[in-house]
């Protein structure tokens, strides 16, 4: 398409934060354009297929918790296959799980026999997630910030059960195993795990973002176009100038920073998935598979085809297991990935094809303390915004709720109508 040289709003980036943004300043009838350098939409969340596997842009769960996903999205119509509520630990040669105390309530009683730490541990650890998941959001981010290790101990939690099951669980959520996430990051996390459910689109991560920007225009949809430089009214690209009112620098979290030098570049966390596939599952349950036993190799497991058949050819399985940091595709770090996985699901692993590596040092922006907000400021002056998970939580709910929060800033600022 030809590219317009004026227009009201120019979104530079495609991720989720750019569609949440156009979403809005659509609804709002706003003259906006999205431009996107790669040749497709959805940033960080793509899924990529061949041969009958569906691998997403590394292990990435969508969770009906999150506020933000109804109001953009039909849930139902992304046919979600979802997780097993809870975890399963493998510790000292045994499997022993941890239900989440609201979704599965009636399972208490095997929770509380199931061997991972004391029963004072698994009941303050209950209180713990009821807590979060029943207390207004203001609340929660209200209360004193600390890091989530202290949090945790101020919970009464032991250290056994502390780095059993809850480094390993937090350490795949945030990319991190210091457990120094700000504890407002981590108390919404457990507020969101505990309210909702966790799953993947049956066509995969890529999925959602193409139901985000399925209602928009697709002639405002630059794609293609990579963003050399911005600045106030304007936003050169490789296909020229575009003037206007306001820039929404929406890009992931590194390239923002690099397009607007006044934008602190923040610390990454990076992640590292291998894909597995093998003719028998290792396990017929579709739940996250931690290690307890503290050797803080692989931080998550899981047979993701248990949940949706649809990621392996039929008679196939798709095992994932996710590694904090990043790890550079070799033999060496194969064989030690398939030796960490046969001690976690018990099972031999020679004979299992390794279908991919998905190493991103940029998975996610870190949100170690002092947050001074979870809402961070989006405007930068002179018609610049920024949008993403680094100005909100380090999420995908961060990167729907930063892009309509700073859109409805942007409508402030022209002077248009917000309440939409």
């Amino acid at each position: 398409m030809s590219q317009p040289v004026e227009v009201d709003v120019v979104i530079v980036g495609g991720g989720l934060a750019g569609l949440s943004a156009a979403r809005r300043l659509d609804r709002a009838g706003v003259e906006w354009l999205l431009v996107e350098g790669s040749d497709r939409l959805g940033g960080r969340v793509a899924t990529e297929i061949f041969d009958g596997w569906r691998m997403d842009r590394g292990f990435q769960v969508l969770n009906t918790a999150y506020p933000r996903l109804p109001a953009l999205v039909d849930v139902d119509a992304l046919e979600m296959r979802y997780l097993t509520s809870g975890v399963l630990v493998r510790r000292a040669g045994g499997l022993h799980r941890l239900e989440n105390p609201l979704r599965e309530p009636l399972a208490t009683p095997q929770t509380l026999l199931s061997g991972i730490g004391s029963l004072t541990d698994r009941l303050k650890f209950a209180a713990l997630a009821t807590r979060c998941a029943t207390t207004p959001a203001e609340r929660l981010l209200d209360a004193p910030e600390t890091t989530t290790q202290q949090m945790l101990r101020e919970a009464g939690l032991s250290h056994r059960i502390i780095e059993e099951v809850l480094r390993p669980f937090f350490s795949g959520v945030f990319g991190d195993r210091s457990l120094d996430t700000s504890s407002h990051v981590t108390a919404m996390a457990l507020r969101s795990f505990t309210r909702g459910r966790i799953g993947v689109p049956a066509a995969g991560m890529a999925a959602l973002p193409a139901a985000v920007a399925g209602p928009l225009p697709f002639p405002q949809l630059l794609i293609g176009a990579r963003t050399l430089s911005i600045g106030s009214g304007m936003v050169v690209t490789e296909g020229g100038e575009i003037h206007c009112r306001a820039v929404i620098v929406a890009t992931d979290p590194v390239s923002a920073a690099d397009l607007l030098p006044q934008l602190p570049k923040p610390d990454m966390c990076g992640l590292t998935t291998f894909y597995f596939g093998t003719d028998q599952a290792p396990i017929d349950e579709p739940i996250l598979l931690l290690d307890g036993d503290r050797r803080e190799i692989i931080a998550n497991t899981v047979v993701i085809s248990n949940a949706a058949p649809e990621y392996a050819p039929e008679g196939r399985s798709l095992i994932a297991a996710t590694v904090v940091g990043v790890s550079a595709p070799s033999s060496a770090s194969e064989a030690v990935i398939r030796v960490e996985l046969t001690r976690m699901y018990g099972t031999p692993t020679d004979d299992w094809e390794l279908l991919n590596v998905v190493s991103l040092p940029n998975a996610l922006p870190a949100a170690r303390v002092p947050q001074s907000t979870l809402r961070k400021p989006v405007s930068f002056g002179d018609g610049l915004f920024v949008a993403g998970d680094h100005r909100d939580s380090p999420s995908i709910q961060g990167a729907l709720a930063g892009g309509w929060r700073t859109a409805g800033k942007v409508l402030t600022t022209l002077g248009t109508r917000v309440g939409v």
